[in-house]
């Protein structure tokens, strides 16, 4: 079942922020953040390194630096 909510518009530009790929779902994106928030709860100290890994490997997708699928089996042996 899905549903409307409504957003402020500045909400919305922050949500957009935390995209991927440009068409991520709100809904993935929520799921995401619901995720995290419950990673912060249950270990505080682990999430803050996760959510600063998750920061940078996001950072490394946008610029282009990242394997693929099949390099990053290439690399491994597998």
């Amino acid at each position: 079942m899905e549903t409307t909510i409504r957003l402020n518009s500045r909400t919305k530009s922050e949500l957009n922020t935390f995209r991927q790929y440009r068409n991520e779902s709100y809904d993935e994106l929520v799921r995401k953040l619901i995720y995290l928030a419950k990673i912060c709860e249950k270990q505080p100290k682990l999430s803050q390194q996760t959510i600063s890994e998750i920061k940078q490997a996001r950072e490394n997708i946008k610029k282009g630096e990242f394997y693929t699928e099949k390099e990053a089996k290439k690399i491994l042996g597998l």
